[in-house]
């Protein structure tokens, strides 16, 4: 059984799973997780949630994902209106992958031995800045976006209408302040799926009617 971290009804989900004969238990987590931060309102239901797992008596998977690409579909609006994106955390790279990857290690997790009471780190092949992706995404849509950055200032009043300002503080925290790293480029996805994780330029040139 594939899970997300963060639900409420997690440990009563874990027990019904057992008494239904579920073997196999693979928690779909975050990289925020082995800094072990439970100051931080992200890390924390993060963190809950795997020792929610642990203790279940289920066999159990860790899976560790830096940031999506699939984020980059906030942008969306921006697209629609113009060429011009605009977003927060300019300088920050990121090896995000594909939630396409995720899935596929998890497949692995749940179908094949030896992946029981491991954690495992993910990223994508390359580390990029908005910028940098801004860029992938304007070869694939054949249009000239250009990339400005926001003010942290901008950035906070966009995510606090969005989202609670305690998950607001949290992604300051990662990427303003530099608790979380997720630049470097992991071999997890290679190791377990025999391939390596899809590019960005990838899943642009697969999403482009998302954009269209």
């Amino acid at each position: 059984m594939h899970l997300l971290s963060g639900y409420q009804g997690l440990e009563a989900l874990l027990a019904d799973a057992r008494r239904a004969g579920v073997e196999n238990i693979v928690l779909q987590s975050s990289s925020a997780v082995p800094g072990g931060d439970l100051g931080n309102a992200v890390a924390r239901y993060h963190i809950l949630s795997e020792q929610a797992v642990r203790r279940s008596g289920l066999a159990w998977t860790m899976l560790q994902p830096n940031s999506f690409m699939s984020n980059t579909l906030q942008w969306l609006p921006q697209l629609r209106a113009g060429d011009l994106v605009r977003a927060p955390f300019a300088d920050v790279p990121v090896a995000t992958i594909d939630p396409y990857d995720v899935a596929a290690v998890s497949a692995r997790a749940l179908t094949e031995a030896g992946h029981a009471g491991r954690s495992y780190r993910l990223s994508g092949p390359e580390s990029l800045r908005p910028a940098d992706r801004v860029a992938v995404l304007a070869r694939a849509l054949g249009r000239e976006l250009r990339f400005q950055a926001q003010s942290d200032e901008e950035a906070s009043a966009e995510l606090r209408a969005a989202m609670p300002p305690e998950y607001v503080e949290a992604f300051f925290s990662f990427f303003a302040d530099g608790t979380l790293d997720e630049s470097d480029v992991l071999p997890t996805v290679q190791e377990i799926t025999g391939r390596p994780p899809r590019s960005f330029q990838q899943w642009a040139d697969a999403h482009t009617d998302a954009f269209r």
